[in-house]
């Protein structure tokens, strides 16, 4: 597109194009821009004719109108073609031809391929294979035998245009392009030098079928075709009369004494054609338009070199300038006799035109285009053929005036082999044919069989003796009734009338006629007699024939008529004669003779009196419309009307010119008047009788309007148009008649005023009738067409005065044409249309028609009534566009309008609708309502307009809406005491214009909202302005999500309204308070649509959402708050939040009782469900968010709820059904929180630092909760794709100011482990351990993070002493989980732990850890030993005595108690735990003794041995401790469960008995007389509570490896770790920046140490002693098996002796797993088995059975 309009573009700069094809360039160049327009999205651009750019101020509306809709069109119908040229390939170019009636097919020869030795003619033609006809005349090239043509200036110019093809050619089912070869030289081609030459013999013939070309659906100028050729004629040498077979077709012979025709035939059926590579190679393009139409659109293609070959007959459509005078002679066949030979002749055709005297026309015979004529043409010969066919076409082309005195000539002549013998051979006979009959008609087309004259004498080339002998044999058999002498002494053997020959003529000329009835009628005058005759039978003729002699016939027509005047049966005939031609040229093929027909009428016309006879005629078949005889020939008239007026008009004007005003100008009036009166009496009869001529009177009779209005006084010609509209019975032919009235103001008569004044009144009146709302099929077509036709007339400068003629159409129609649009569906095709109308009426009314037609309504009522009318159509027109968004100029027109409009009727309500006895509220709630949808009509938008665009309008049109602003506001305090009418009803419409994005406009009306508050706070009774606040909040928040507002608006509205409210009196606090809660809701909805709209972060949605939820919650506004709920809903689903869905979801829930009260409207949101009461919305509510909890594996939560609903269920409705679906949903929820696998979130402290953050995060710290498996990695990589530019904090301590006013943003992210709030109802009792686990992921709301850091000097010998802990506690402002998964902290606090808490903390983990390990090895038989060994292993062996020393050697001193006397009660604590660790152990040991496999024997043996000296050591130190029996005794009830209790390690602290008295022998006989007496029952230290179950699938043999090795586990591997039923393995990986500096010297040790632990697994022999490192020093209310803290873990490990070199500290750390637990025995389904590690030695070693 945009090369063709940069080529263009230079085309008309260069200046050298003639003035049409420069306006056809800019035509084409305006189409192209508009085309392009469309597609970019741009405004319609609307033009004149001449393709510039329309002013619409000297443009009427209509015409603006029409002119838009011309262009939408036009753009479509280019849209619509490209798209089904996409779509169907066939379709391509069709578009282009649809507007031609006739096309060219050039052809480009670009070579023959043959190998014949001689010359020879190729002679091209098109031919239908279906009629075996050729369509065109012959294209000849002349083709040397050396391969080239003859004239060798035609090398690679061989061109021709075959023409005049019309459109019923293009859709022949079949079209073939025929090639003929025709060989010039001798007889057989291998003959010697002696033969004869020069001879024409057959060849061959090449065929293409062209029909996808002559269709369009192949269109490649440049595409070469190839048409193989087909030889025909073999050498006849072989002497065989049928030739050798085709290798063509097998089944037939081709032989050269075959007809063409029938050649062509066998050729065009063949399947294939064995051509041997010879053949023809052309290039084809169909080209519309005629001959001139070609060469100027198609110069490139055809110049003057190129030949015209022309269609032999007339193309589709005849143009009056086209001359031609061809006759075509084909030679059929013949049949000679052999006379004296052995053999049939060789007979060759000679022929010539010769004239009367036997001289013969040079150049007259043309065998093809692209040669001149020649004098004499020599057939082919066909070889010892007794009846040749030749169907060779010649065309014989001579002058107009020789055609009356020539004949053709064809003589015959055998044609020898033999050079010497071919010499003595003369023509044996003669034949001849006349080209002009002696009735003066020309030869008639078709074929003539012509006698073959023989003789010795000379008379056969003597033409005066020849021409007296009949040519023809039809012409013999006339003469053979005469009996002639002279036929008789010519005749020659009875063998010569053997002897036949014949032709076929076609005659395609515009001068000579082959009608006798026509050239009759043309030669009245000597064929007196026969005038009727042919009269009548000129009807039958054919058109083109009458077309030849239209201003021939048209004279015979008017002298008949005018020298025959006392014979009326001529003027009726001579009428009807007339009727006929003018119809003919009706007629679409000789459309372009209307030209001649007029040129005729104003030039050549003469028939002064012609006028009388015509009109008279005409007023008798109008008057005798009821004779069903003439009823053809009075419609046949109708139709003629418009040019048989203008034959009568210009004979009246000829005779007034001739013989001046004379008597009898009363007499033509007359006439005009009766034929009126005649038609009026017509239309007044019943419909049923001569509906088609009534229609046709309607259709026909405006015509005649401008020609009468010459010679007729216009005001009565306007009154004879009225009474014949009137006349015409009401409800009949409406459309007829309102087409009819269209035209006559289309017509002259109408530009005049005093026409206008008579005819004006009519058309409003039909108008009326037809837009009356009584009216039951109303034409809104035919109206809006009328009724435009009228406005478009009113609004030209040169029609004389106007303003009456509007006054009475404003008066008459313009009320009913605002109800037409009301009622009219905008998808109408014509509301568009009345819509003009409208506008073009209130355009052209100036001050004082509004003024009258205000002043015209009798009462208030009627002018409130159609105000009311008014201001409802304008906003419904401003509202639904009716026109196209790219429509600009019509609708900154129609916007222009109705401002002026709007104003003008703003008076009216000032001026009528203002006191207090007039006052209409509902009007003047219209009218604020209207000019608010003006003021926001998006096509007044500019700001959200190009540059360009805004500086056209604003040039153009200016701001409409600061006029309409500004009138708003006027109108406004205009309103007086009644302005608390309008509150708060207006708050939102004037919030709608206080936010347009104009500086001034803002200025000038937020003010106005104060107005409102004052008035309300004066008038209300309330003293507030509640009312107000309350809609003003409403339509804020629908206004800027609706995206209207911005920051300055803001800015000016809090401004603006402190200022004002600073003034007053009362309302200076109240006021201000409001101002800023505005200003600060504002803020919120800002940032809401910012993110919305810009940031595809749905948690920053998620972010705005709450606040501006919060907003609302506060302010008690429950319709927005539900709105905004369902948004942050919708955003959670998106996400898959179900949890955080559920809580939203909830708080919905929260705002509705259990009770029959009904629904009000607001609590019912979008997709909510079809309710009454507000108990069934909340009970759809709960089952919809316990569907959320169920989800989002929430489980205890759906029960709170699903326990509340059941008690609605069972004790309020009774819904016993829906009661039990509810329990088996509780069922499974219970059963999941056991079963099923619920991994614990981590959480995450994010602080957001900087002013480059959004306001709602900018230095605030948030707990993030992550998503399930989610660990610090993935989450920070998550928020830092939230936010590119921010730059992550290394540090976890808190930024200084000058990280916090910095322009960037930091981000600062470290874990976080939840403070556990268990409820009082699980504490001191052995709760399952799924249950706990919900507890310490869920229902949080502290945080802590634990960073270690040491006081005092470092103790060499025990580094333990001085670490101390720095606990920071976050509590955030809502609980974990809810509403969003993260929420803003509100409170820091911070806290140290001593080391002696810290010692006391890890030893009640470490307890808590064993207990548990122990009890589950209990439960459950089938977990694998390995485990519980490493767990008793790393406490019991004698190298682990470290860590109870460390806390001996700081704590156990008397030093240590002077110095920390408050200490004294934890120290005890402390030796109380160590002590409990003992029955604990001994559990253990018996456990695993039980379990033991012959691996595990020494280490069992070992294990005994340690743990024998550890107890005694520790008993004798710090006592015997005992656990109650109610702890351990088994509860038969409950066998067969899975559950597993969990007992924490202050449940154990509290529950333990200490003995006073401890010894070694109390110790070990507790521990193993008692084990061993009473193996697995109640008397045990932890006993199981219930039978174990096989497939319990606790799995805690991850735990104390994971706790013993978590340094070591890669992070990579964590992954892997297995998610169980009782515990989530969620392992979190170390903050490098939060270790403590003495890490970095420690941290390999304690490497070694935990690689070492695992020895005795990898070997049989006793491992090497390996200290416990002691449990991480976590709080005890945090700490969770699978949560534990790295950070303290390495304090511990650090304080610890350095063991010896490890031998397997190289293992790799992923030999650590755990064996899986082989489970053969299970008696229910186990649950799905978890990933496990791959383990080499270990994970092959199965579990006992």
């Amino acid at each position: 597109m945009t090369y063709s309009l940069i080529e263009w573009r230079s085309q008309i700069l260069s200046g050298t194009l003639p003035k049409d094809e420069l306006a056809e360039l800019k035509k084409k160049v305006t189409a192209k821009i508009d085309h392009g327009n469309r597609m970019l999205g741009l405004d319609l651009v609307v033009r004149d004719d001449n393709g510039n750019i329309l002013d619409p101020d000297e443009t009427s509306t209509i015409a603006l109108f029409k002119v838009h809709e011309m262009a939408s069109k036009r753009i479509e119908e280019r849209i619509q073609e490209e798209k089904s040229l996409l779509q169907n390939l066939d379709l391509r170019g069709q578009s282009n031809f649809n507007t031609f009636h006739t096309y060219g097919l050039y052809v480009n020869f670009k070579n023959f391929v043959c190998n014949i030795g001689e010359d020879a003619e190729l002679f091209m033609a098109l031919y239908d294979p279906d009629q075996s006809t050729f369509i065109s005349e012959n294209y000849l090239i002349r083709w040397g035998s050396n391969g080239m043509p003859k004239e060798i200036e035609k090398l690679n110019n061989l061109q021709a245009v075959f023409t005049d093809l019309s459109s019923t050619d293009l859709i022949r089912p079949r079209i073939s392009l025929v090639c003929q070869i025709v060989r010039v030289g001798r007889m057989e081609l291998k003959e010697a030098k002696k033969h004869t030459c020069g001879l024409r013999r057959p060849f061959g013939v090449a065929v293409m079928d062209i029909t996808d070309i002559i269709r369009g659906k192949v269109d490649d100028e440049e595409k070469q075709h190839f048409i193989p050729f087909q030889q025909i004629a073999m050498e006849t040498y072989i002497r065989q009369r049928q030739l050798i077979m085709s290798p063509l077709i097998t089944s037939q012979v081709i032989g050269e004494n075959e007809p063409l025709t029938s050649v062509l035939n066998k050729v065009i059926a063949a399947k294939e054609v064995n051509h041997k590579g010879q053949g023809l190679w052309v290039s084809l393009k169909l080209l519309p338009g005629d001959l001139p139409q070609v060469q100027k659109n198609f110069s490139h293609l055809v110049d003057r070199s190129t030949a015209i070959a022309r269609k032999m007959g007339f193309p589709e459509i005849i143009l009056p300038g086209d001359v031609r005078n061809d006759i075509y002679v084909t030679l059929v066949h013949g049949e000679f006799d052999k006379g004296k030979k052995k053999t049939p002749k060789n007979v060759e055709v000679t022929m010539s035109v010769c004239d009367e005297e036997g001289n013969t026309l040079e150049k007259a015979l043309h065998p093809g285009a692209g040669y001149e004529g020649i004098s004499e043409y020599k057939s082919v010969v066909y070889y010892q053929v007794k009846q040749p066919c030749w169907y060779e076409t010649v065309k014989v082309s001579i002058a107009i005036e020789e055609v009356t005195r020539c004949h053709i000539r064809f003589t015959f002549r055998h044609r020898s082999s033999q050079e010497s013998r071919d010499r003595s051979e003369r023509a044996f006979g003669v034949a001849f044919v006349k080209l002009m009959k002696a009735d003066g008609t020309t030869l008639q087309d078709g074929r003539h069989d012509l006698v073959v004259y023989k003789g010795d004498n000379k008379k056969m080339e003597d033409a005066k003796f020849y021409l007296t002998l009949p040519g023809t044999k039809a012409e013999m058999e006339e003469k053979e009734l005469q009996a002639s002498k002279t036929q008789a002494s010519f005749a020659a053997t009875k063998e010569s009338t053997k002897d036949s020959f014949q032709i076929a003529t076609l005659i395609c000329s515009t001068k000579l006629t082959q009608n006798v009835d026509l050239l009759g009628l043309l030669n009245w005058r000597s064929n007196f007699q026969n005038i009727k005759h042919n009269l009548k039978k000129l009807m039958e003729v054919d058109g083109g024939e009458i077309v030849k002699f239209l201003q021939d016939t048209l004279d015979a027509l008017f002298n008949i008529m005018m020298e025959m005047s006392d014979n009326e049966t001529y003027d009726f005939l001579v009428f009807d004669a007339l009727v006929f031609i003018i119809s003919l040229i009706g007629d679409i093929k000789f459309q372009h003779f209307n030209p001649v027909l007029e040129t005729y009428i104003y030039k050549h016309f003469s028939a002064t009196l012609a006028y009388v006879k015509l009109s008279k005629v005409l007023n008798f078949y109008v008057a005798n419309a009821d004779d069903s005889s003439k009823t053809e020939l009075l419609f046949a008239a109708l139709k003629a009307l418009k040019y048989l007026f203008r034959f009568i008009i210009q004979s009246r004007v000829l005779y007034l010119r001739f013989y001046g005003q004379s008597e009898d100008g009363d007499e033509f009036n007359n006439s005009i008047r009766q034929l009126f009166l005649a038609f009026n009496t017509l239309m007044d009869r019943p419909l049923e009788e001569a509906v088609k001529i009534k229609g046709a009177a309607l259709k026909y009779l405006p015509s005649i309007i401008n020609d009468v209005k010459l010679v007729f006084d216009p005001v009565e010609l306007s009154l004879l148009f009225c009474k014949f509209i009137q006349s015409i019975p009401d409800n009949q032919l409406v459309r007829q008649k309102l087409n009819c009235m269209s035209k006559i103001v289309e017509s002259n008569l109408f530009r005049q005023s005093e026409c206008r004044d008579v005819l004006l009144p009519l058309l409003t009146d039909q108008l009326s009738g037809q837009l009356d709302d009584n009216s039951s099929k109303p034409d809104h077509e035919a109206s809006s067409q009328l009724l435009s036709s009228i406005l478009e007339v009113l609004d030209r400068k040169d029609v004389g005065p106007t303003a009456m003629h509007i006054q009475l159409i404003m008066e008459r129609l313009l009320r009913r044409i605002n109800r037409t649009v009301i009622a009219m569906n905008r998808q109408s095709p014509h509301v568009g249309s009345f819509v003009a109308c409208m506008i073009a009426i209130l355009r052209q009314m100036d001050d004082s028609h509004y003024t009258h037609y205000i002043n015209i309504f009798k009462t208030n009522q009627d002018i409130s009534d159609f105000l009311m009318e008014t201001f409802i159509m304008f906003k419904d027109l401003i509202g639904k566009n009716v026109y196209a968004k790219d429509w600009m100029v019509m609708n900154m027109t129609q916007s222009r309008v109705f401002l002026r409009a709007i104003n003008q009727f703003a008076e009216v309500l000032t001026r009528r609708f203002m006191d207090q006895a007039g006052f209409e509220l509902q009007l003047w709630n219209n009218y604020f309502h209207l000019a608010v949808a003006f003021l926001t009509h998006e096509s007044l938008q500019l700001e959200t307009f190009s540059q360009a665009k805004r500086t056209k309008i604003m040039k153009k049109y200016g701001d409409m809406r600061k006029e309409i602003g500004f009138r708003i506001r006027d109108m406004w305090y205009n309103l007086g005491p009644h302005k608390i009418k309008f509150i708060p009803s207006m708050v939102g419409p004037i919030l709608e214009v206080t936010l347009t994005p104009e500086v001034e406009l803002r200025k000038a009306t937020i003010p106005i909202f104060f107005d409102m508050m004052q008035c309300e706070f004066n008038f209300s009774g309330n003293g507030n302005f509640h009312m107000f606040e309350n809609e003003l909040i409403t339509r804020l928040d629908q206004e800027v999500e609706g995206g209207k507002g911005d920051e300055q608006y803001k800015v000016l509205l809090e401004k603006l309204l402190l200022e004002h409210f600073r003034k007053h009196k009362y309302l200076s606090s109240s006021g201000e308070s409001f101002a800023l809660l505005v200003s600060s809701l504002l803020e919120n909805l800002l940032d809401y649509r910012t993110i919305v709209m810009h940031d595809e972060s749905k948690e920053n949605r998620m972010s705005c959402t709450v606040n501006v939820l919060n907003f609302y919650k506060e302010k008690k506004r429950e319709d927005i708050y539900i709105r905004y709920l369902y948004k942050l809903r919708d955003l959670h689903r998106d996400c898959e939040n179900y949890t955080e869905a559920a809580y939203t979801l909830l708080l919905h829930a929260e705002l509705l009782q259990w009770s029959d009260k009904p629904c009000v409207p607001h609590l019912l949101q979008r997709d909510s469900y079809y309710v009454y009461t507000q108990q069934e919305l909340k009970e759809k509510l709960y089952q919809e968010i316990i569907s959320y909890f169920d989800k989002g594996k929430m489980w205890e939560k759906a029960i709170k709820l699903s326990k509340e609903l059941a008690e609605t269920y069972e004790s309020k409705v009774f819904d016993y059904e829906g009661l039990g679906n509810l329990l088996k949903k509780r069922a499974s929820f219970y059963e999941n929180i056991i079963k099923a696998m619920r991994p614990q979130p981590e959480y995450f402290a994010v602080g957001y630092y900087g002013q480059g953050f959004p306001s709602f995060l900018r230095n605030k710290v948030f707990i993030y909760r992550g998503k399930e498996y989610e660990r610090l990695e993935d989450f920070s990589l998550r928020l830092l794709t939230q936010f590119p530019n921010a730059e992550k904090m290394t540090s976890s301590t808190p930024p200084g100011e000058e990280i916090k006013c910095s322009p960037k943003q930091y981000m600062q992210c470290f874990t976080v482990k939840p403070v556990m709030s268990l409820p009082p109802n699980y504490k001191d009792k052995p709760v399952p351990e799924q249950i706990l686990n919900y507890y310490r992921a869920n229902e949080v709301q502290q945080f802590q993070y634990s960073r270690p850091f040491r006081k005092g000097e470092k103790d060499p010998d025990n580094e333990f002493a001085t670490m101390w802990i720095e606990r920071t506690t976050y509590t955030t402002g809502y609980t974990f989980p809810g509403i969003l998964k993260w929420f803003e902290v509100r409170q820091i606090s911070t806290e140290e732990i001593s080391p002696l808490e810290n010692a006391i903390e890890t030893m009640e983990l470490t307890n808590e850890k064993i207990s548990n390990c122990v009890q589950q090895h209990a439960w459950d038989r089938s977990l694998s030993v390995h485990p519980l060994s490493m767990l008793l292993n790393g406490i019991v062996d004698p190298a682990v005595m470290g860590g109870y020393s460390n806390y001996e050697k700081a704590f156990f001193t008397e030093q240590y108690l002077q110095e920390h006397p408050e200490d004294q009660e934890k120290i005890e604590l402390l030796k109380r735990l160590i002590a409990l660790q003992m029955p604990l152990l001994t559990e253990g040991i018996r456990i695993h003794g039980e379990k033991l496999t012959e691996q595990l024997k020494p280490l069992h043996n070992r294990l005994t041995s340690c743990f024998r000296e550890l107890k005694e050591k520790v008993e004798r130190l710090y006592g015997v401790i005992t656990l109650p029996p109610n702890l351990t005794e088994r509860k038969q009830s409950r066998t067969g469960s899975i559950v597993l209790p969990y007992i924490m390690s202050s449940t154990l602290r509290r529950l333990s008995i200490t003995s006073v008295t401890s010894s070694v022998i109390s110790t070990s006989s507790n521990s193993s007389d008692n084990a061993s007496s009473r193996p697995g029952s109640d008397g045990s230290v932890l006993e199981p509570l219930v039978e174990r179950r096989a497939s319990s699938g606790a799995r805690v043999e991850d735990v104390p490896l994971k706790e013993d090795n978590e340094n070591r586990i890669s992070k990579s591997k964590r992954k892997e770790w297995s998610l169980s039923k009782s515990q989530v393995i969620a392992e979190k990986a170390p903050e490098p920046d939060l270790m403590s500096p003495s890490r970095k010297a420690q941290r390999p040790k304690s490497l070694q140490l935990l690689d070492n632990r695992l020895t005795p697994f990898h070997g049989s022999s006793p491992p090497p002693s390996t200290p416990l490192s002691p449990p991480p020093l976590t709080p005890k209310a945090t700490r969770t098996l699978s949560s534990p803290s790295l950070q303290t873990d390495a304090l511990v490990t650090a304080t610890l002796p350095p063991p010896p070199p490890p031998k397997s500290s190289q293992r790799n750390s992923s030999e650590v797993a755990p064996p899986l637990p082989v489970r053969r025995e299970a008696k229910v389904p186990p649950p799905p088995p978890p990933k496990a590690r791959k383990s080499g030695v270990l994970s092959s070693e199965p579990g006992p059975q």
